[in-house]
């Protein structure tokens, strides 16, 4: 039994639901994916697909053989896809989006010595804090800064981690003064990232104990860009990423608060659809955002 044929074809049929329409896709019988179904539940013990004259349904054996045998076959895809784009020319529309915060401050900085590698890119923009849907949106590739991805289909690829911190400007500090435990907090104005109503908490990793403080801001803004700016206004005190945070801190515009206490780290992704992580502009682009940012933190 050819494995990787027999699960393809499996896959197939879930994803056309029906026997019928997957062969006319592959281009062989019914009868011969009706004999690759029957083996492939022989081999495994167990039925796959509950099958009536009028539809056809997923066990729960077949459900999780299809999500691990989908996910097999889209890295076999992408394996041979890189070997053979690798001769490629990388040229065409690249079409990104990024979070505005990193788009303007991190890759507005690499995008010119991309270009510069890759002349024949023409390359499209796209900065926005709301997360858009990458197909729909059209994009080849998205960026997204998360503790942790939701299984969406879609090709990752972990580029950094982004530290955060607590900050406050030196006039803020003047004039409330600076808290020096995680509760003292309270007593402050706080901004926050965020539109939602849901109330707010900022998890502090300690020496020795961790807390969560509940948080009231008096701002809540949808751009961390604007958040930095209202931080610099002596606004109030918020939490930035390093990537914002390194250069004002740096220069002594704001003042990292509490230093022994950790907020969770995150995670800067690439995303792309499968169909598409093996296209020569694209793993150009992951493999040079990748190697320009590697051992930044």
């Amino acid at each position: 039994m050819d494995k990787f044929g027999v699960m393809r074809a499996f896959c197939r049929i879930v994803d056309r639901g029906s026997i019928a329409r997957a062969a006319e896709d592959l281009g062989v019988s019914s009868s011969l994916l009706s004999r690759d179904l029957k083996l492939l539940e022989e081999s495994l013990g167990c039925r796959l697909i509950t099958r009536t004259t009028r539809s056809m349904s997923l066990t729960e054996h077949g459900r999780l053989y299809y999500e691990q045998a989908d996910r097999i076959l889209q890295a076999v895809d992408l394996a041979e896809e890189r070997v053979r784009s690798g001769a490629q020319v990388v040229r065409g529309l690249l079409r990104i989006n990024a979070p505005h915060s990193f788009g303007t401050t991190v890759l507005a900085d690499l995008l010119p010595r991309f270009a510069r590698q890759y002349p024949e890119v023409q390359l499209s923009l796209i900065f926005d804090d709301n997360v858009l849907d990458l197909v729909q949106g059209g994009f080849d590739v998205a960026i997204r800064i998360r503790a942790s991805l939701p299984d969406s289909g879609l090709i990752s690829r972990k580029v950094m981690s982004v530290r955060q911190g607590i900050f406050a400007s030196p006039g803020y500090l003047a004039e409330r003064g600076c808290p020096e435990t995680p509760e003292e907090l309270q007593a402050h104005e706080t901004l926050s990232y965020s539109l939602a109503e849901t109330p707010l908490s900022w998890d502090l990793t300690g020496p020795e104990r961790q807390v969560s403080v509940p948080i009231s801001p008096h701002l809540r803004l949808g751009s961390s860009v604007v958040l930095r700016d209202m931080i610099l206004a002596d606004m109030g005190i918020g939490t930035l990423p390093n990537f914002l945070s390194d250069p004002l801190e740096a220069a002594g515009r704001i003042t990292r608060l509490l230093p022994d206490w950790q907020l969770p780290e995150r995670t800067i992704y690439t995303l792309a659809a499968s169909r598409l992580s093996a296209d020569a502009k694209v793993a150009a682009f992951t493999d040079f955002l990748a190697a320009e940012l590697s051992g930044h933190s």
